[in-house]
């Protein structure tokens, strides 16, 4: 079992960090990186319009698209720097709780074609998690 207390083997830079800091701000940066990837694919990739169609076809207002590319966008840069990381983590939940309609019809399994909502799930759980830990270590933010 691996314990939240620092060693005296432990690099300088990691010295006095938790294993659950660490642990927070890993999932933090990965999740931010991964929020302006999906931001990139909107803008470049699919396009604003592109986007608002796709909602729109789903049933969504198109404006809403506009919206979601903007709070992934910021979200994700806010995540990466450590910036309010509880607040924003559940400020993208429901996005990511959003996103599993258009999954559901496909089945559980995001191998399935049209993919499943296991991965947009899995997404938000890990965002109740990082609002759980907090900014983690190395944040730009304090937690209280």
């Amino acid at each position: 079992m691996t314990y939240a207390t620092p060693t005296e083997n432990r690099a300088a830079l990691l010295a006095g960090i938790s294993n659950a800091d660490l642990a927070a701000t890993l999932l933090r940066v990965t999740m931010g990186t991964f929020f302006l990837a999906h931001t990139w694919m909107k803008l470049v990739l699919f396009t604003p319009a592109g986007t608002v169609a796709f909602f729109e076809s789903l049933g969504f207002p198109g404006f809403l698209a506009y919206v979601v590319i903007a709070a992934e966008g910021l979200g994700g840069i806010a995540l990466i720097l450590g910036l309010w990381s509880r607040w924003v983590s559940l400020a993208l939940l429901p996005i990511l709780l959003g996103s599993i309609y258009p999954h559901w019809g496909a089945g559980f399994f995001f191998s399935n074609e049209g993919g499943g909502w296991e991965f947009p799930a899995f997404w938000s759980v890990a965002l109740v998690v990082q609002a759980l830990l907090g900014n983690g270590a190395f944040a730009l933010g304090h937690d209280r």
